[in-house]
């Protein structure tokens, strides 16, 4: 059965396990690690630490409580919770098309040279990062734009490659957004053969960003930590190029040589932690 070669891994904070299974529509076996912080940490039933399974449908899901911070944690815990063939990657705000495990199982079994596969999910309007409009593979010109929720892989092959979200980026993580980007760079580097397609699997409910408050001082400074980690000795120009292809939207307030200055102080900061 389709439905028990996929398994998706769900990063959720502070959700009812049962609600949060009915409200996404899904249609496979899953892992959910539900990270419970402040209010909810207090009120966490006892045994909370501990794992348990839970039946819906005729799937089931694995549910890990922790009391801990961290996207980055939240993926790594459910990745090597899995046991499944294929795997995919899932945030507690996406809603999934009915029908969406046999197209990804399909899409799988169609591209056996595929080690990971970008599928199309709708993001809310203002939100949108990318649109796969043709089946292609990813290289270092063109990773850059995907959530994690896009990311479906062949579950052995990511494991055997080594490659681990980061601890340093995403919500609960010292620095801003970037862990996608820096996953799939890795995982370009670990040789992973990762292809594009045009089939779509479900979208994003509205809300507002976890993690977006602003062209902060922060904001431009954490974009240079984690250039560093990307491009390493390019990361000034990369930077630069960024920010001047962006400068209307990002840089009216502060000015471009402002933010500039900002990033290059992150790339510097980025190169006493690698």
């Amino acid at each position: 059965m389709d439905q028990k070669r996929l398994q998706i891994l769900i990063s959720a904070v502070n959700k009812d396990p049962e609600e949060l299974i009915g409200s996404m529509n899904l249609g496979c076996d899953a892992v959910i690690v539900n990270q419970l912080i402040g209010d909810y940490d207090e009120k966490a039933v006892k045994g909370a630490d501990n794992d348990c399974i839970k039946l819906f449908k005729d799937y089931e899901a694995r549910v890990i409580n922790r009391r801990e911070k961290g996207v980055g944690l939240s993926r790594n815990t459910a990745l090597l919770a899995s046991d499944h063939e294929l795997i995919q990657f899932g945030d507690d705000d996406i809603v999934y098309d009915d029908g969406y495990v046999s197209r990804v199982v399909a899409e799988f079994d169609a591209h056996p040279e595929a080690d990971m596969l970008l599928f199309n999910v709708k993001a809310q309007e203002g939100r949108e990062t990318y649109w796969n409009e043709d089946f292609a593979r990813v290289t270092w010109k063109n990773y850059g734009r995907y959530p994690a929720y896009a990311i479906c892989a062949r579950r052995d092959k990511l494991i055997r490659s080594g490659v681990k979200y980061s601890l340093l980026f995403g919500g609960g993580a010292p620095y801003m957004n970037g862990e996608d980007s820096l996953f799939l760079h890795d995982c370009l580097k670990a040789g992973l053969n990762i292809y594009r397609t045009t089939v779509a699997i479900g979208k994003e409910k509205k809300g507002q960003s976890t993690w977006f408050k602003g062209y902060t001082d922060k904001f431009f400074f954490d974009r240079g930590v984690l250039y560093h980690f990307l491009y390493g000795k390019m990361a000034v120009i990369f930077g630069f190029r960024f920010l001047f292809k962006n400068r209307k939207e990002m840089c009216s307030e502060k000015g471009l040589l402002k933010c500039w200055g900002l990033l290059i102080e992150g790339v510097k900061h980025g190169s006493t932690i690698s």
